[in-house]
């Protein structure tokens, strides 16, 4: 064998090594892509149900304007922590992972629970709103909400993780830095042990 074939066997080989190594790069690449994408429609699942929330809580507030009506300021304050979430739930929505958007959210959304638990709390001094039919309906789906949203946001959380992994991981890391794959930002709105659970809506 001369020393031409031996080295045009060395150049097929060395080119074959490089092609497998380039189809390992894209599939990682590829992975990210998937990663990334798995991690947005997880927000958006957040998303359908904080919608159905944020429409619910002012029929629940107009509800109860009949049998509240000293506590104005309360109502006020429920209507204005809804209406903070929901531009910040919009914001987090064009950019889901983004830093300042969860940020945003999970303060916009631990103010709206602080209200909506002391809406709650003024509201079991009101038996006839308790035993309000349109009330109690509202009150049923909203607890179905939040039950989903905590479900969904538990989904999304996972997905962000699992992306992140593969972002720091070798030589995934050199792949995502390439690729400008950056670090996505769980959703907690956790601020206080009382706030670990969903709000109840229960009267």
């Amino acid at each position: 064998m001369t020393t031409t074939m031996f080295i045009i066997i060395g150049l097929l080989v060395a080119g074959g090594i490089l092609v497998i190594f380039l189809f390992y790069l894209v599939s990682i690449y590829n992975n990210l892509v998937t990663l990334r994408n798995r991690y947005k429609n997880g927000f958006a699942q957040i998303d359908v149900q904080l919608k159905r929330r944020y429409d619910l809580i002012p029929n629940l507030v107009e509800t109860a304007k009949g049998y509240m009506k000293h506590e104005k300021e309360t109502l006020e304050a429920v209507i204005k922590a809804r209406n903070s979430a929901m531009s910040a739930g919009q914001q987090a929505a064009a950019n889901p992972g983004d830093p300042t958007a969860m940020q945003n959210l999970s303060t916009a959304e631990v103010a709206l629970a602080g209200s909506m638990t002391k809406f709650i709390g003024l509201a079991e001094a009101y038996p006839e709103l308790k035993a309000n039919e349109n009330m109690l309906a509202i009150q049923e789906e909203l607890t179905s909400t939040e039950n989903k949203v905590s479900y969904s946001r538990q989904g999304f959380n996972d997905a962000v993780t699992a992306y992140n992994t593969a972002c720091e991981e070798f030589p995934g890391n050199l792949v995502a830095g390439f690729g400008r794959f950056t670090p996505a930002t769980l959703l907690e709105v956790i601020s206080a042990p009382q706030e670990r659970e969903a709000v109840k809506v229960q009267f």
